[in-house]
Parts: structure tokens; sequence; C-alpha cells
């Protein structure tokens, strides 16, 4: 079965219909977008069901349930547990939100979150997530092509990479107010300016139908499908476009085992363990492996982006 296909299916026909069902009867009333109270589940901070339409590229493969998803992932902010985003996000404030746009750009201005949820096609997109750390999941995001946001900011002729960066609150992301700090702050990460404006580059604002959960990234966060899961860059506040390769926080941090470019590639390991083969969450204790496939297998959209890169230094 190709990987691949044209058209996707809506999130309707994959989100399971009773929860679907359950989660439409949650926000029976709401107006506008949700906004957990004080002290309520992260869960309910999502529930909101969105209008999309289907996007292209979508794998064939299974998605991971929501509860997969949201409850199992990486978000320094709120700590290094696997679970610390799901117990720790519910403080995050996410409105209002706007993302700054500069640089190397001839009309800099500001990207609102309303404007993004309104203003633009929502489009289903169902990718798989490769982690460094040798796990996968497939996860249906609600997105927006980055390409189709920024290029109203009509982008200079020398600009070559775009910088992301992520909020600083210390006060409501318990991991930046760490006595020992985890990383440096703010999350700083950075592609180049053909990656950025790909067509299966995209602005998340939403998965499995509904807004972005905190634990994974709300309000807006980068999804970079061929790449592990670190670029995809979370809760975006800031975007420039520069001449001058940007800087990366994980690649800053240890440069020996995290490139800039972080393209999934079977054939380099990681220093510490082979990146040749995954988990799939989800499927168990003792589900098999799987083999990773290269570009996490959107090799045929992407590939020719790399054509004559040394794959194993620019790693």
């Amino acid at each position: 079965m190709p990987a691949y296909r044209f058209p996707v299916p809506p999130a309707s026909e994959i989100t399971p219909k009773h929860a679907i069902l359950n989660r439409r009867a949650f926000m029976a009333g709401a107006a506008g977008l949700a906004v957990a109270a004080a002290g309520a589940p992260v869960r309910a901070q999502a529930g909101e069901m969105l209008k999309t339409v289907a996007g292209p590229f979508s794998t064939d493969e299974t998605p991971n349930s929501l509860d997969d998803i949201s409850g199992y992932c990486n978000f320094y902010e709120f700590g290094t547990g696997k679970g610390d985003p799901a117990k720790y996000a519910d403080k995050l404030t996410t409105r209002p939100w706007t993302i700054e746009v500069g640089g190397m750009v001839n009309n800099p201005g500001a990207i609102d979150i309303e404007d993004l949820l309104t203003q633009y096609t929502l489009e289903d997109r169902i990718y798989r997530l490769r982690c460094v750390e040798a796990w996968s999941m497939v996860v249906p995001w609600v997105g927006i092509p980055l390409s189709s946001v920024l290029e109203k900011f009509d982008v200079q002729g020398s600009a070559k990479y775009v910088a992301f960066e992520t909020l600083v609150r210390p006060e409501e992301m318990r991991g930046q107010s760490s006595t020992f700090p985890i990383l440096p702050w703010p999350y700083v990460e950075g592609l180049r300016l053909d990656e950025a404006m790909h067509p299966l580059t995209i602005l998340a604002v939403g998965l499995h139908g509904e807004v972005l959960p905190n634990q994974n990234g709300a309000p807006v966060r980068l999804v970079v499908p061929w790449k592990y899961g670190f670029k995809s860059i979370k809760s975006i506040v800031s975007i420039k476009f520069t001449e001058e390769e940007p800087p990366a926080t994980w690649n800053l941090q240890n440069p020996r085992e995290y490139g800039f470019y972080s393209n999934v590639n079977p054939t380099v390991d990681h220093p510490r363990w082979s990146q040749a083969s995954e988990r799939r969450i989800g499927g168990g204790l003792f589900s098999s492996r799987i083999e990773t496939q290269m570009f996490n297998g959107y090799g045929e959209q992407v590939a020719s982006l790399y054509d004559g890169m040394d794959l194993k230094k620019y790693f």
C-alpha cells in the first residue's frame, strides 16, 4: 500500500465516532474557543471542534488516540518526563496570543491566533511524528501551510533561513523556573527557507479535529514531518527571516548528537542508540519495532531539497 494518497479522508472519518460524539457533547452550548477554568484538567482546554478540509500528503496509517498523543510527549518547559506536560501545562495561558514576524521581510508584523483560526483554511494532515529517542506516533494534525501564512510578509531575496522562538513565561512554565535550568530559554529552532516554505510544513493549531491541547504546543506549533520531533517547535511567539543559519537549542546543547537539519535518516545513528528502527507508541509493551523510513517516509516529496548534500555530514 502506498504511504500517501489523495484525497485524504476528513478527521471525522478517522477519529472513532463515539469519541467525536463525546467531545461534541462536552462542548454543547460553548461559545468561542475553549478556555479552561483554573485547575481544570488540561484536556478541557481542547474540545472545540474545528471546521477543516482534507489536506494533502496524509499517511494511510491508523492515527494514535488523543490520549496517546496528549499524554506522552516532550515539552521541556513543563519538565523532562513524558507525562509532565499533561500534568503541568494547564497553567499555560494561551489567549491572547500573537506571533511577531520580522527580520528580512518588507512587511514585518504580527499573526494573531484568532486570525489563524478564522482567516485561513484549516487542513487535516495525518503525519507521522518520529522522535530521536526512537519512538513514533501517527498524529492527525489540524494545520495551515506555513508558506500561505508567511507569504504576506514579503520575504526579501537575500533571506535563506527562518528562525523560530518559543514563549518564555516561567511563572506558568515550571521547567523554565527550575533552580537548575533544563535548557537555556527561550527554546529556539530554525529551518532553511525552502524547508519552511515546503507544502508539507505546517503551523498546527489542533489535532484530532480539536483545538491543540496545551501540552502539545498550544496554541500554535510547527510541524515538519520529515524531521525529528524536536524540530517542530511549540508555543511559537516569534518568526524571523535571516541570511545566516539561526541557532537551534538542541544543536547548541550537543551538536554531536543533534544536527541542525535533523532529517529522519535510519543510516545515521544517534551516538547512544540506533535510529534504524522505532517503537510505535500505543502498540503495547511487547509490540514489534518497525523499520524507520528515510525522511520519515516523505522522501518522494522532500528528497530533492537535499540533492548533492552529504546527509551524514549535514545530519
